[in-house]
């Protein structure tokens, strides 16, 4: 059941982020925003986290999940002081950022961009 429920979420998300691609004249990178700040506001409100204990890695790994993760590590850093608060959201997501740096430095080291045409 857990592979469904993560299978569902995930697909909603892209499904609504494909709607707003195809139906409004939002950019993908403001897109992208919007889904980050989604997560952001639905953990401060407590509605992100019943979703990814229902979900799992259908909750957390698209954007709104590493919104979530900003969210969460500044609110548990919060609880223990300000440095912690501040530090919070870089610790709990540093390992994503980390990855995604080190993957994208391979391929731009295996492939080469080619320049549009105009």
């Amino acid at each position: 059941m857990e592979y469904l429920w993560a299978f569902i979420t995930g697909g909603i998300i892209c499904v609504i982020g494909q709607l707003l691609l195809d139906g409004t004249k939002l950019t993908a990178p403001r897109i992208l925003v919007i889904f980050v700040v989604s997560g952001v506001v639905l953990q401060a409100l407590h509605l992100y986290e019943p979703l990814v204990d229902l979900a799992g890695n259908g909750a957390t790994v698209p954007l709104p999940g590493f919104g979530y993760n900003l969210a969460k590590g500044a609110m548990e850093g919060a609880k223990k002081g300000f440095l912690e608060a501040v530090t919070g959201p870089i610790t709990s997501t540093a390992a994503g950022v980390g990855i995604a740096i080190t993957f994208g430095y391979i391929v731009s080291l295996i492939f080469t961009p080619k320049s549009p045409k105009r």
